[in-house]
């Protein structure tokens, strides 16, 4: 699973710029007090001036956490490799290890892993596909039998507060972890590019290498969320 940034426009200025204009007034260099406004607008709520700010990504991962992630649409667009017209061989995620189910239904599964082998069926199922496609059968309906563990891959663009959105709700600890994956990533690269607004709009505020635990880079994050929920319980 991997998350490649392709493009951007805007940076922590234009959100002070977007908002000052109300007061037909302009930053030329972010100072305190620019800093300041952001964390205020983001504390409030005042989402469009981050809504200025694009950002644009390449990512690949399963079909599972893909269909997690589409899920966001408002601010957000998304154009996907489709197997109607691809039929190359495809790429499957295959863990070895697997989170066992959780006692409560909303959290989906536990930390308790086991072991468990799905080779032998992502074989069977390229080798059904293979066969499929060499008797002239048409890859919009060879695909169906691909299932969710295979690799897919899109272009995913949109506000910087709709990527905020996002990654507020999928690093929670009742997310997916693989699909909390993915948005760690994104936040990564956020975080790059609109250092101060990223951490006003999600509370992560240093940008590292990919190389780093995912984990521990982001317990400030779940703090920052749930810190928002109790100030507005």
């Amino acid at each position: 699973m991997d998350v490649t940034y392709i493009d951007h426009m805007g940076s922590d200025l234009t959100v002070v710029n977007a908002a000052r204009v109300s007061f037909n007034k302009e930053s030329e260099n972010i100072d305190d007090k620019d800093i300041k406004l952001i964390n205020y607008l983001a504390k409030h709520k005042h989402w469009s001036p981050f809504s200025h700010c694009f950002i644009q990504f390449r990512i690949e991962a399963p079909l599972f956490v893909a269909r997690q992630l589409v899920k966001h649409q408002v601010g957000l667009a998304w154009n996907e490799v489709s197997r109607r017209y691809v039929d190359t061989m495809p790429r499957f995620y295959t863990p070895t290890s697997w989170r066992t189910k959780a006692d409560n239904v909303k959290q989906g599964s536990s930390d308790n892993e086991i072991d468990y082998y799905i080779n032998s069926y992502t074989r069977s199922a390229i080798a059904e596909y293979q066969r499929m496609l060499d008797v002239g059968i048409a890859p919009e309906m060879a695909r169906m039998v691909l299932p969710q563990n295979m690799y897919t891959e899109w272009y995913w663009s949109g506000s910087l507060y709709a990527f905020a959105r996002v990654v507020n709700q999928r690093v929670e600890d009742t997310a997916q972890k693989e699909t909390g994956h993915i948005a760690k990533l994104i936040s990564i690269e956020c975080a790059n590019k609109f250092k101060h607004s990223w951490e006003a709009l999600t509370g992560y505020s240093k940008p590292a290498p990919k190389s780093i635990s995912l984990e521990q880079m982001y317990e400030n994050v779940e703090k920052f969320n749930k810190r928002g929920k109790s100030e507005h319980a």
